[in-house]
């Protein structure tokens, strides 16, 4: 009995040591808005995120110091993504049906500004370096550069079909727009607002986040399930990591060198080590997640669950790695396994019922 006892347990210890991930302990706390969040910003000058909720066209300000909604602003119509912009403290703000952009005051919460921009505006990425705000149009397969000295269109910049999600990167002065409908990335230099490079990834990519630590941007391809990484150096793709089911945004880590990756059917979230290029970790979200944004000074990151009208609070010192273990643990297992018969034997030789009349 005891022999049988100790395999059991060690064999549940072989199967757990092959485990593909870990997912995290307990359930992330959950904030709630109103109706169809879609997008989120960090603000870093007010401590504060802006959720935007698609349905009011409508903006939740959470402060990060309480988890609280604090505030509120009134937005288009059908609004979807958000970018804060450091250099005026504003937020802005993609309205996809009215075809515009607010722009949001963070200090009051009201709006200062509504910008006309191109067909069905999706991402939205802010530019530190020349203040200026890129803009994705889904149907007018364009890019909009608006300055943020003026809150004026500044360019228009052609990009592929389906321009969804916007991410910059400020060592290389590069925006990159991935194309959902053709599965491809579109390099702008901010320079001349020209695309520099057109990068195939996976299928039917939504989100982007640009990882600053590695030059990398981590591109969620919702058709495939996957995330393809691809290098600042040569605009090429140099790994792709299998996520949960419909990936659909991501955010990045600088603290701990890791990319969230918001898996909308899946209503998990996969965590992506940047230095093996591996999921280390797979988080529980809402439903539906759609949007992910990093706070810095928490240390935690905000995912928009666009079913369950809520946003999850995920600290990143919560995740739980998966295990390392040596290559052949899937031997170690297949070896045990054919012990079993063996084992059984022995103990029931040890209960006596093996011992001749």
């Amino acid at each position: 009995m005891k022999v049988r006892t100790v395999f059991a347990a060690s064999l549940f210890i072989v199967l757990a040591s092959v485990t593909p991930c870990a997912l995290a302990e307990g359930v992330p706390k959950t904030i709630m808005v109103q109706s169809g969040p879609a997008g989120i910003a960090y603000d870093s000058g007010a401590g504060e995120l802006f959720v935007v909720n698609g349905i009011p066209g409508t903006a939740s300000i959470i402060s990060d110091s309480n988890l609280k909604v604090v505030g509120s602003a009134d937005l288009g119509v059908h609004s979807l993504s958000a970018a804060y912009d450091s250099g005026k403290g504003e937020v802005f703000v993609t309205n996809n049906l009215s075809n515009n952009v607010s722009v949001i005051f963070d200090r009051t919460g009201t709006v200062v500004a509504t910008i006309p921009v191109g067909s069905d505006p999706f991402g939205i990425a802010y530019d530190s370096g020349k203040g200026e705000i890129f803009v994705a149009n889904g149907v007018s397969n364009n890019v909009s550069v608006i300055s943020d000295s003026n809150n004026q269109v500044v360019a228009t910049i052609g990009t592929g079909n389906t321009p969804y999600a916007v991410a910059y990167d400020k060592a290389k002065g590069e925006i990159f727009v991935t194309n959902m409908g053709d599965g491809t990335v579109s390099v702008i230099s901010d320079s001349n607002n020209q695309v520099v490079s057109t990068v195939s990834v996976g299928s039917g990519p939504n989100g982007i986040a640009f990882d600053s630590g590695k030059g990398e941007a981590f591109v969620a391809n919702s058709g495939d399930n996957t995330v393809s990484v691809i290098s600042d150096s040569n605009n090429q793709v140099v790994s792709t990591v299998s996520v949960g089911k419909d990936p659909d945004a991501a955010a990045y880590d600088s603290k701990r060198g890791e990319v969230f990756v918001a898996n909308y059917r899946s209503s998990t979230v996969s965590v992506i080590s940047d230095s093996t290029d591996k999921v280390v970790a797979t988080e529980p979200a809402g439903k539906g997640p759609s949007a992910a944004a990093y706070d810095p000074a928490t240390g935690k990151v905000f995912v928009v669950n666009l079913s369950s009208n809520n946003v999850s609070v995920i600290p990143d010192t919560s995740v739980v790695p998966a295990p390392e273990f040596p290559q052949g643990s899937f031997a170690v297992l297949a070896a045990s396994a054919a012990l079993l018969p063996i084992l059984v034997l022995w103990g029931r030789r040890f209960s006596g019922s093996l011992v001749p009349a």
